[in-house]
């Protein structure tokens, strides 16, 4: 009796063994992206893209001998409620990296959390900058890669003379627009050519804003809207601008946030005209770009599924990670963070982005004109790739300032001025 007692025991153990043997050969990914809440629009195609990216690592035999095993936690855009995720995918689950986050509140949220447990995120969102970290790269663009080139595209090009900078209320919109605005006095423009809006995040009542930019851009000069509305607020507000007939023609608006996805499943017949500035569009015609569409759509099960701009980042940073760690010869944080600057790989747009020793990324800028299919007939791109600025150059306080996260360095927020860098170093 006491055998079968021991025999009926051992089998538990034996599976518990064999779970952990498993768990140990595995390198556990994290995937830290909103699936509910306002953000999710957005936010569940970004985890889906991650999916794929580790599905098909996985059938290239792994890294460094190992499968990799994604680890996807809901922060339901939340943003207290990322940085507990963050800590649980880090202490818990012991990811070797994290790919997420959308919003910069987010971003700021979890950014305490990698800093101290000096693991590895890698952001695939547009930002405003003012910011580099030892422990973040940032795939997404900088202002100087979207929010700049797109008001010098309006300006030069479409003849803009009065601006409205309408944004969702948090920290992405206003540290752009405290940048545009900077910059576009510097290029002449008068306060009473400058209309500045916030709105909470899932704002839906526009009518009265709507009118009021309206109001705005009959005064007889060019008018646009510089949008940095974020989100499931950006249908309702595209809507209100059929309502009260306003056209691309009227008043375009050039968007920062709405891609692919963000058309897919909508009416676009009020969005026809208007235009969104991204570093990747996926009516991009390369070979590269051929073949992540078509691999997307057969992982996701439709022929109808969208790519755009973050899940592009994703690809880049992903594949930058998975290259840094076989550099290194380890997942070791540490390690990667020395071994990625310089890291080269393709884009999906046909060429090649490198990471720089700021965290940033080289990127093409791309112009976009929104079709009634939902996707974009790009009508304005720079000529080469731009490197991404961690700090404007067009702030006051931020021009000085230079981010180095090689041995020459070793900081994120080094004054050419005083030659100090202040907070985080190596």
């Amino acid at each position: 009796m006491k055998k079968s007692i021991f025999k009926t025991l051992a089998i538990p153990a034996a599976l518990l063994v064999s779970s952990m043997t498993f768990a140990a050969d595995t390198i556990k990914v994290g995937v830290l992206h909103s699936l509910s809440g306002t953000m999710a629009i957005s936010e569940t195609t970004l985890k889906d893209t991650m999916l794929m990216l580790i599905e098909e690592q996985n059938k290239k035999g792994g890294l460094l001998g190992k499968k990799l095993e994604p680890v996807v936690v809901d922060p339901a855009s939340n943003w207290p409620l990322f940085a507990e995720k963050a800590r649980e995918l880090i202490e818990q689950d012991k990811v070797a990296a994290v790919f997420g986050c959308w919003t910069s509140v987010s971003r700021k949220s979890v950014l305490p959390v990698f800093e101290e447990l000096n693991n590895i995120l890698f952001y695939p969102v547009q930002y405003e900058g003012e910011e580099s970290s030892k422990n973040v790269f940032y795939t997404g663009a900088a202002p100087n890669q979207q929010a700049i080139p797109a008001v010098d595209y309006l300006m030069n090009d479409v003849g803009v003379k009065r601006w409205v900078l309408a944004g969702t209320d948090y920290v992405y919109p206003r540290t752009t627009n405290k940048i545009l605005e900077a910059y576009l006095k510097a290029k002449g423009v008068k306060d009473a050519d400058i209309m500045i809006n916030y709105t909470p995040f899932g704002h839906s009542d526009w009518q009265s804003i709507v009118s009021d930019i309206k109001k705005f851009g009959g005064a007889g000069k060019k008018t646009a809207v510089v949008s940095t509305i974020n989100g499931d607020a950006n249908v309702p507000f595209y809507k209100e601008l059929g309502n009260q007939g306003l056209s691309a023609e009227d008043i375009p608006v050039i968007a920062f946030s709405v891609g692919e996805e963000e058309l897919s499943g909508i009416d676009t017949g009020p969005l026809v005209g208007h235009l969104a500035a991204w570093n990747y569009f996926m009516s991009v015609d390369s070979k590269q770009n051929k073949k992540f569409i078509k691999d997307w759509q057969k992982f996701i099960g439709s022929k109808d599924r969208v790519s755009n701009d973050p899940m592009e980042a994703h690809y880049i940073g992903f594949n930058m990670w998975v290259k840094a760690v076989e550099k290194a010869g380890t997942t070791d944080p540490e390690a990667v963070q020395k071994a990625i600057i310089g890291v080269e790989v393709p884009n999906l747009t046909g060429g090649t982005a490198k990471m720089l020793a700021n965290h940033h990324i080289t990127k093409p800028v791309l112009i976009g004109e929104i079709q009634d299919n939902g996707q974009f007939d790009v009508v304005w791109e720079t000529d080469g790739l731009v490197p991404g600025d961690a700090w404007s150059d067009h702030l006051p306080g931020s021009k000085d300032i230079v981010a180095d996260w090689t041995d020459k360095l070793g900081c994120g927020n080094y004054n050419s001025k005083t030659k100090k860098c202040s907070g985080q170093n190596y």
